[in-house]
C-alpha cells in the first residue's frame, strides 16, 4: 500500500524540512509546526515535530532559548540553527540535489537502456 511508503518518505524528509524552516531564523516550536503544516503533503503534527527538535538539539544542530511569555504563562522555547546545523543543512541540500538529478535520470531512461 502506498500510504506506508509515503509515511516513511515523509519521516525521512522532516528533519531536512525542520532545518530548512529554521534557516529563516529563530522560531518557537508552535510557529515551526504551523510553517510545516502549510505544506499539505507533509501532514505534520506537534507530536511528530517536537521529538525531531529534541533529537536535533541533542545532536547540537539546534540551540534553544527560553523566552518569557507576554501572557505570563510558562516560558516558550525558541529554536535556532547552530553553525553545525547550518553545515548539516547545506550537506542535506546538496545530497537532495544529487538525488533529484539521479531520479530524473532514472525516470528519463527508456526501457532497455543500460
Amino acid at each position: 500500500m502506498i500510504a506506508g511508503w509515503v509515511t516513511q518518505l515523509r519521516k525521512g524528509l522532516l528533519e531536512y524540512c525542520v532545518l530548512t524552516v529554521l534557516r529563516r531564523g529563530e522560531s518557537h516550536g508552535y510557529e515551526l509546526v504551523q510553517a510545516l503544516r502549510q505544506i499539505e503533503a507533509l501532514a505534520v503534527s506537534e507530536s511528530t515535530v517536537y521529538p525531531i527538535l529534541a533529537r536535533l538539539r541533542a545532536d547540537r544542530l539546534l540551540k534553544v532559548r527560553d523566552v518569557l511569555s507576554d501572557a505570563g504563562g510558562p516560558p516558550r522555547r525558541c529554536y535556532a540553527l547552530t553553525a553545525l546545523g547550518r553545515v548539516r543543512l547545506a550537506e542535506m541540500h546538496a545530497y537532495l540535489g544529487e538525488l533529484n538529478r539521479a531520479l530524473d535520470e532514472l525516470r528519463r531512461a527508456t526501457p532497455g537502456d543500460k
